[in-house]
């Protein structure tokens, strides 16, 4: 079974990138239809954040060129706009990049947890679609494993570094004391929550939360003390915010520049300081060229992450011992999978020979013949059999100059190792 991730991250692209190939919920259906069919593989997954896109595929073949191809053509970008940002693994280089994903080492973020449990939505994604096998679903569940023994066995995450951290400390640089402001969170997935989490740590104790569901923002809000109101609300509320900090899926902008010109009119010059941290962005980018507005995207908190990592790198060499073990702890799984199907077939083989010579035996037995006679031959009749076809291979093999199948039969059986001077003549001897 061939292994493929193929994928584009906050390394290889920059935003302006990177939203173009990011997938949306709404069209994840069509996308699993499609991808299987185009790259001919036989289990795909899906993984789509704000800081990467990635595919992983098995299947009897290198699908490699077919899935960039594809993803390409289903997001209607041209393949040379995507050449220099795409990474290709391979086989255990794959396996090790999806255990280095789920554990944080990818991230841009040293060891955030979030991207674990994206990462186990993909999977569950991938299996919901049907698109998800035998092989990914050991992948994964292993994957699972081995990050948790991270998450566990080291200090990778014992420090509060994050995207959703990060973005509020940024909050700090234009407000003194976040007590005074009022935020406003557009999108109530888990980034939120944590972003909401961080705000109200820092002093902030006034929250509206957007969300195409009210019910989902409430329930958000209410448990910091704000309330919910549905996206289309938002203008209507923007005089009154300070922060606004956004992550939606939304394939379109949100929140667009007219609506924040319109409102800075009203406001004063009070400054607005907005994060987007969606991909695509929720946030007109055209927004930030108006005066009195601070307008950060993902990329640029890179800044503040690494300031906050440097505690960090000591757990992640103790984090990456612990995955480059368990890639060779599932390959090692792997390769016993790969010999089952032989030895199911070796051992069928050898009940059929048993049960002729047993059913032979059975019909001397009531022919009246000795029973001690046809118990050696039962025993001469079955060692034969089982010892005839691996005795004519393995002459044929020495003749043929291939000596390792004759050690591999003395390894499999645990026989005794040749004196030297009963070792088989070879050309260089002679």
């Amino acid at each position: 079974m061939a292994l493929i991730t193929l994928g584009i991250n906050h390394r290889t692209a920059p935003l302006e990138i990177r939203e173009r190939v990011a997938f949306t919920p709404e069209r994840m259906p069509e996308a699993f239809r499609e991808l299987q069919l185009a790259t001919g593989a036989s289990e795909a997954a899906i993984l789509s954040t704000c800081n990467r896109t990635e595919l992983y595929l098995a299947g009897d073949d290198d699908c490699g060129p077919a899935v960039l191809r594809w993803l390409a053509g289903f997001h209607q970008v041209a393949p040379a706009d995507l050449e220099n940002s795409i990474y290709i693994h391979r086989d255990s280089d794959a396996v090790r990049h999806v255990m280095r994903v789920a554990a944080g080492l990818d991230s841009m973020v040293l060891g955030e947890p979030q991207i674990l449990g994206q990462l186990k939505d993909a999977y569950a994604l991938a299996r919901e679609h049907g698109a998800s096998g035998s092989f990914l679903s050991r992948l994964f569940e292993h994957t699972f494993s081995v990050a948790k023994r991270v998450r566990t066995e080291t200090a990778i995450g014992e420090n509060p570094v994050s995207v959703a951290y990060a973005a509020v400390s940024m909050a700090h640089h234009i407000f003194s004391d976040l007590s005074r402001n009022r935020a406003l969170l557009i999108g109530a997935g888990k980034t939120i929550e944590l972003v909401a989490r961080h705000l109200a740590d820092a002093g902030v104790k006034d929250f509206i939360v957007a969300n195409r569901t009210v019910e989902r923002a409430q329930a958000l809000a209410e448990a910091h003390g704000g309330h919910g109101i549905v996206l289309s609300e938002i203008p209507d509320h923007l005089k009154d915010v300070d922060i606004i900090i956004s992550s939606t899926a939304s394939p379109l902008p949100i929140l667009g520049k007219g609506a924040v010109e319109r409102t800075l009119k009203k406001r004063k010059h009070r400054p607005f300081f907005m994060v987007d941290i969606a991909v695509p962005r929720d946030i007109e980018p055209e927004v930030a060229k108006l005066d009195d507005v601070y307008l950060y995207t993902v990329d640029d908190l890179r800044q503040v992450i690494e300031e906050n990592l440097r505690s960090r790198e000591g757990a992640a060499k103790e984090a990456e011992n612990l995955i480059i073990a368990g890639t060779q702890d599932f390959l090692s799984q792997i390769r016993a999978l790969d010999a089952v199907s032989t030895l199911k077939q070796y051992r069928q083989r050898a009940e059929d020979l048993r049960d002729q010579e047993v059913a032979k035996a059975v019909k001397a037995l009531n022919n009246g013949n000795d029973p001690e006679t046809v118990l050696r031959g039962l025993a001469r009749g079955l060692t034969n059999k089982l010892l005839h076809e691996p005795s004519v291979q393995v002459r044929k093999a020495s003749a043929e100059g291939r000596p390792e199948v004759a050690e591999w039969l003395r390894e499999l059986h645990q026989l005794e190792a040749l004196d030297p001077r009963d070792a088989p003549i070879t050309l260089e001897k002679l």
